[in-house]
């Protein structure tokens, strides 16, 4: 009996340090997923905000040319 019960606290431990190293490991991904958003997703938005502007600018400037 002693030998189950000595068992199960090893696995008990084992667990326990997967469980750090999965939230470490969630944590990781989480701002993965943040950085991501920020440095593609965040930039396509602005273009799309400023890009009719910059067009609008640009053919303003050569109306009278052509």
């Amino acid at each position: 009996m002693d030998e189950v019960l000595k068992k199960l606290e090893e696995q008990q431990i084992k667990i326990d340090a997967m469980y750090v190293s999965v939230e470490k490991l969630r944590k990781y991904f989480l701002w993965t997923l943040i950085v991501t958003i920020v440095t593609v997703v965040v930039p396509l938005i602005i273009l799309a905000i400023a890009l009719p502007f910059m067009i609008s600018t640009i053919s303003g400037m050569y109306s009278g040319l052509l």
